[in-house]
């Protein structure tokens, strides 16, 4: 790929990364304001969850990337983590290194249908 190719590729990645910035801290949800995102692995970030019904779910891909972050919630020992990519958004809350997490948002992104 030549420069002006490669420069093309990161300034589209760029966008994608403020445009998904900008569609996290519109949710609303309260303590989630992000101002960047990092490249994390799904192995990293996949945590499992358990549902009401008594059994455990993983939401992502162990071997996918997504754009993610971890916000601490102000006078608490949780935490607020995302993991995006171009069809899923997921708001979750967890204890030290990932104990007992529990979904807050999980869902298709809008506008951002996989082909």
């Amino acid at each position: 790929m030549d420069q002006k190719g490669q420069k093309d590729k990161t300034n589209g990645l760029l966008e994608a990364k403020k445009a998904l910035i900008e569609e996290i801290n519109a949710l609303g949800i309260e303590n989630l304001h992000v101002q960047d995102l990092n490249l994390l692995p799904g192995s990293f970030v996949n945590l499992e969850y358990r549902l009401s019904n008594g059994q455990t779910v993983k939401l992502l891909e162990d071997d996918k990337m997504y754009w993610g972050n971890q916000v601490e919630i102000p006078g608490n020992e949780r935490c607020l983590g995302l993991a995006a990519d171009e069809g899923y958004l997921l708001v979750c809350e967890y204890g030290c290194e990932g104990a007992d997490p529990e979904i807050i948002l999980y869902r298709k992104r809008q506008g951002q249908g996989r082909s």
